[in-house]
């Protein structure tokens, strides 16, 4: 979605630094919302984390910026308890995506 989103925006994006938790992924407040991922998933820092897309994006964003986040954990939940695999289309529509961050190196159905 995000690397769609900034086509369609022009927005510049690197999507390494979200794919490995660390680094300036060319978006607004983008270190901040990384923090704020990461804190989330480690279950520690996530007040200090949170004031810190707070301060670059303002609250609406860090409301924002959770919602999201629980999101993907609920989807991800699911599929991965229903055994949902990644179909051939999207792996296909995704290839430069998934060579980039590395992905086929996790197993798939």
């Amino acid at each position: 979605m995000l690397s769609w989103s900034c086509k369609e925006t022009n927005q510049k994006v690197d999507l390494l630094p979200i794919a490995s938790g660390t680094g300036d992924p060319l978006l607004p407040g983008g270190e901040a919302l990384i923090g704020m991922v990461n804190a989330t998933l480690a279950g520690s820092g996530v007040a200090d984390a949170r004031d810190k897309v707070v301060a670059a994006l303002g609250g609406e964003a860090a409301v924002d910026a959770a919602a999201v986040i629980g999101n993907f954990e609920m989807m991800n939940r699911i599929a991965d308890g229903v055994g949902m695999p990644v179909g051939a289309g999207s792996r296909k529509r995704m290839a430069d995506v998934i060579e980039l961050l590395g992905l086929d190196q996790y197993p798939h159905a």
